[in-house]
């Protein structure tokens, strides 16, 4: 474990280094940065004309949806590879070398890609928690920093596993599937609606299928002492770590599936 996860890390700084020879590398944090703030200005403005709905406000939503997508962009910059695995490695015939080295193809996928600029996302979206928790006066304690820290962790987890489970099922379709992107881009965007006011369907499937709830609504109702039962606050690491084991089964039997490419 400890070994692969150096080889993890190599990788990773090989990709950063190599990414910041090309000399507008930084104007890429600005492009991402600008992208990422100006996704939720509409909610921001919404609110800002209309008011409050019910008892939630503008800093409630933010809350949220910043939690969300701060761990999308942490699974996107951890586990690029398998985001790129379909058209990059397995389309190509690239797969076949990784199956010839004696270390983990998790850990090879995973780390076959890395761009600096994704971080900009999750970085952005801890900020904009901190300041949705500053205005709804929230008082931090150890154990709701923690709450916090299982919420990211157990959100990069889950959304490992989006990008695990593309990859598990392009070995069937020999080819990216843009349905996907309902489940990691538009997902975060169904935090901008109050879960009270959600439809039931919504709340099933991003409770059941993707977990969306269980690692930012819930995570964030706990720490603020919204009326709901504290102890989901506590499951986003158990179901972010259960969609991944699930995800890790479509792709084992995807790998067992594999036949090459040929030469």
């Amino acid at each position: 474990m400890i070994a692969e996860s150096k080889i993890y890390f190599k990788y990773l700084r090989m990709h950063l280094l190599s990414g910041m020879e090309y000399k507008g590398w930084w104007l890429m944090l600005i492009q991402v940065l600008i992208v990422v703030v100006s996704d939720p200005i509409a909610t921001v403005l919404l609110f800002t004309r209309f008011g409050n709905i019910g008892e939630w406000s503008v800093a409630h939503i933010i809350l949220v949806y910043s939690l969300a997508v701060a761990s999308f962009g942490l699974a996107e910059s951890f586990c690029r590879g398998f985001d790129y695995f379909p058209w990059h490695l397995l389309r190509s015939g690239d797969f076949d070398r990784l199956l010839l080295r004696p270390r983990s193809l998790f850990v090879q996928v995973a780390a076959s890609r890395f761009h600096l600029h994704r971080l900009v996302r999750p970085i952005t979206g801890i900020c904009a928690a901190g300041w949705a928790l500053s205005e709804l006066g929230v008082q931090l304690t150890p154990g709701k920093i923690g709450i916090l820290f299982m919420a990211l962790a157990g959100g990069c987890i889950m959304y490992c596993g989006v990008f695990v489970l593309t990859s598990g099922l392009a070995f069937f379709t020999i080819k990216g599937l843009d349905w996907i992107y309902l489940l990691t881009n538009a997902s975060y965007q169904v935090t901008r609606c109050p879960e009270p006011y959600m439809p039931r369907v919504l709340k099933n499937v991003f409770s059941f299928m993707l977990p969306m709830l269980f690692i930012s609504f819930y995570p964030a109702a706990t720490v603020c002492g919204w009326d709901y039962p504290a102890w989901l606050g506590y499951l986003s690491l158990p179901a972010g770590a259960a969609f991944l084991g699930l995800s890790l089964l479509v792709w084992r039997i995807g790998v067992r599936h594999y036949k090459s490419t040929g030469s």
